[in-house]
């Protein structure tokens, strides 16, 4: 029987519709492609809110040895997608109303007015949000890349020559090796989701340190092979100094009818002074609009 079967696969092979067979990873990169340039159409009407908390420990040596607690913070913010006017690439903007329990800002829809109403100080309003989002960052390594649709812009056509792509066979998320996950279905995937590995070879890399070094990338992304839908990512950078994990996942958001990043897990290490920040946010409260911005800005990581 069993050979039977499979002469009459070969012989019937030349009459299989193309889309019955195993796509090819090339094929699913071009879906993926495809997928994420949608998405940031869709998702730039949208905005989020996220519930991000943040903790800073370090490893003391000697008499003290141990882990010690330094830092505890909680944010509370607004998260929104836009594409500067002549920028290629789209940003989010973070805009924090909420530290710790206690208001920063009186909650009127400032950031829906800044960019529906755009003026000529616009540029700058951005510049102080840019800041005043990251300087509520504990730890001591600075970064900017800590949002959690920015991996996507890898899998932009544009940019698939930066990287080299593989199949992988670990499919579980580095930063949810320590305990369960506090969504319920977060980092979870069926497994006819394929995960992809991928690594920046190319020079002039998307993350940069302070002092405008490359930083090259690599991670994962765990991806549907039909519909090329991106349901979880990670992201990893490392040098002598740092090394940084971000891991996201996106469920359906029925409301909106598309996937969207519902809880994002984060790891920063400080490989000489032994300090690690560790963050977790979640997303909700999705709500959509227009918006407009005129501003270009640059991803990067500072140590």
């Amino acid at each position: 029987m069993r050979k039977i079967l499979i002469g009459m696969a070969m012989a019937a092979a030349c009459t299989v519709p193309a889309a019955a067979q195993q796509p090819t990873l090339a094929e699913v990169l071009e879906r993926t492609s495809a997928y994420v340039a949608d998405f940031h159409r869709q998702l730039s009407s949208i905005v989020a809110e996220e519930r991000y908390v943040q903790d800073w420990t370090r490893t003391w040596e000697g008499r003290n040895a141990g882990r010690t607690s330094l830092s505890h913070r909680e944010l509370l913010s607004d998260l929104l997608l836009v594409k500067p006017t002549g920028a290629k690439a789209w940003m989010e903007f973070r805009d924090v109303f909420e530290v710790d329990g206690s208001p920063i800002r009186e909650r009127d829809q400032r950031l829906v007015k800044m960019f529906l109403e755009p003026s000529p100080t616009t540029s700058q309003q951005v510049r102080k949000i840019l800041t005043e989002s990251a300087r509520y960052n504990i730890g001591d390594i600075q970064r900017n890349v800590n949002t959690p649709i920015f991996p996507l812009l890898f899998l932009e056509s544009a940019n698939h020559f930066r990287f080299k792509f593989k199949r992988a066979s670990d499919r579980t998320p580095t930063n949810t090796r320590g305990g369960p996950s506090t969504v319920d279905g977060a980092f979870r995937v069926s497994t006819d989701v394929w995960v992809i590995a991928y690594e920046e070879k190319a020079s002039h890399t998307m993350i940069r340190t302070d002092g405008e070094k490359d930083l090259p990338s690599k991670g994962r992304f765990w991806i549907d092979p039909v519909t090329g839908r991106v349901l979880m990512s990670e992201l990893t950078v490392e040098n002598r100094l740092i090394r940084a994990t971000i891991d996201v996942s996106y469920q359906s958001e029925p409301l909106l009818g598309l996937l969207v990043p519902i809880e994002m897990r984060e790891r920063y290490e400080a490989k000489k002074s032994g300090s690690l920040v560790d963050g977790h946010a979640t997303y909700g409260r999705f709500r959509q609009f227009q918006v407009t911005v005129d501003e270009k800005l640059v991803p990067v990581i500072k140590q």
